[in-house]
């Protein structure tokens, strides 16, 4: 018998802008689900109207994390202070590890039309958190396809079905964008004490709680689970788009100021007084 995971909370996320005013809707980081170990904030873009988004992001310093976008639809173009350039496309993926500091822009590069994608923040362990920066490139044919009775994955990084994403994280995760059909049931091994949210940006997606007790989740929503075991949930009538993120627990004191993310309150001060000198970013 599979042991399957209990919902442990649905949230419906957060209206909010950042940036030059971008408009957004954030998932994780907001009061009823500050975090969910080792994800620090997942934001959600989703706009047909150029005014909410087209400022986009200018130079903003980052610290002690990664970094990962996720473009669904429309383009946005990156620049850092490491010298690294490109413009995102649709299905494309830009993996960011901020590291001991590292200052980058995000802007859009069209002035009409939908720009939808998410930003996903992951923690990075003490360890590693005044690494070198780097940057991975992640073109969308480079991404594996799993497909499976009644759906298909986009395996980001991680390991499903066979195959391996082209992403590699410092911390350990599994990250996939899935479709479902209606009424696919879709079941999923996980390791035992890794934790695990999942997004539902399109459709609907329902699952049996406490035996008998069913519950229908509609987009935008987070999903967090608890527990060891297996996830199974279903899709509704007209399927289902989720973005799913699994990780193993980096279990560290988390300390927060704006960009940076480190594990004490004095080191947050070291990354201002860093910044505010000129020696934030490595030459």
């Amino acid at each position: 018998m599979t042991i399957v995971r209990a919902v442990g909370g649905v949230h419906s996320g957060m209206p909010t802008s950042d940036g030059a005013g971008v408009e957004l809707t954030r998932m994780v980081g907001i009061p009823d689900l500050d975090c969910v170990d080792p994800f620090l904030m997942l934001d959600q873009i989703d706009s047909d109207d150029p005014n909410t988004y087209i400022a986009g992001f200018p130079d903003h310093p980052h610290r002690g994390f990664e970094t990962v976008t996720i473009m669904l639809e429309g383009l946005m173009r990156h620049r850092d202070s490491a010298g690294n350039d490109g413009v995102l496309k649709p299905g494309d993926v830009q993996w960011m590890t901020a590291g001991r500091g590292i200052i980058h822009s995000e802007v859009p590069e069209i002035l009409d039309g939908r720009l939808r994608g998410f930003q996903l923040w992951v923690n990075l362990p003490a360890s590693k958190k005044m690494m070198s920066p780097n940057y991975q490139d992640i073109s969308r044919d480079r991404i594996p396809l799993a497909r499976f009775n009644g759906g298909e994955a986009r395996i980001i990084t991680g390991n499903y079905l066979g195959q391996n994403g082209p992403a590699v994280p410092q911390t350990p995760i599994r990250l996939m964008d899935v479709r479902l059909k209606a009424g696919t049931e879709w079941i999923v091994d996980l390791e035992g004490a890794n934790d695990l949210f999942i997004c539902v940006y399109e459709g609907t997606i329902i699952f049996a709680e406490h035996g008998s007790e069913v519950r229908e989740v509609f987009p935008p929503a987070t999903v967090v689970f608890e527990g060891n075991g297996a996830l199974r949930c279903e899709a509704g009538k007209d399927g289902a788009k989720i973005l799913y993120c699994e990780g193993e627990p980096i279990g560290e004191p988390v300390a927060k100021y704006g960009p940076f993310v480190m594990n004490t309150h004095g080191e947050l001060l070291q990354a201002v007084s860093d910044y505010n000198a000129g020696t934030f970013v490595t030459p």
